[in-house]
């Protein structure tokens, strides 16, 4: 699978993937990097609806997907650190919320595409170009390997 076509997942907010049943798994499974900003506890239920989505659509973590999670804690001194550490993972997407750590991981890679949940004034803060088009990224629905 091309990172492109895995970035489709979290890169759309209409999710439309049909269940795959999985057969044979690849020797790298695509990996989402996730930057939270507070306490893993604190966001446990989104983090649940997030996994619970993406196995609704076929995607299982540990079986066709993996999550690298890493959790700021209130320190916005390590979103940079965490980021870096996603690029040397070789992550095929960043998934932030909130704009400091969106910031952070854009400032460390221009190759990795960085989704963010939500973020004040991406315009105005430089994460984004315009929100017609917000990056160089193309965007295509795909499935999960079978």
């Amino acid at each position: 699978m091309k990172r492109r076509e895995f970035i489709t997942l979290l890169g759309g907010a209409a999710f439309t993937w049909p269940l795959a049943a999985r057969t044979q798994q690849p020797a790298k499974l695509p990996t989402i990097g996730l930057l939270g900003s507070t306490a893993p506890a604190s966001q446990s239920e989104l983090t649940a609806a997030f996994v619970q989505r993406l196995r609704e659509l076929g995607w299982i973590e540990g079986r066709t997907v993996a999550i690298e999670y890493r959790w700021a804690e209130g320190r916005s001194e390590r979103f940079a650190e965490f980021a870096a550490e996603f690029v040397r993972l070789k992550v095929d997407v960043i998934l932030t919320h909130n704009t400091p750590p969106t910031l952070a991981a854009k400032q460390v890679t221009s190759v990795i595409p960085v989704v963010f949940a939500t973020a004040a004034d991406p315009v105005g803060t430089g994460v984004v170009a315009s929100l017609a088009r917000p990056g160089k990224q193309h965007y295509r629905v795909v499935e999960p390997e079978p």
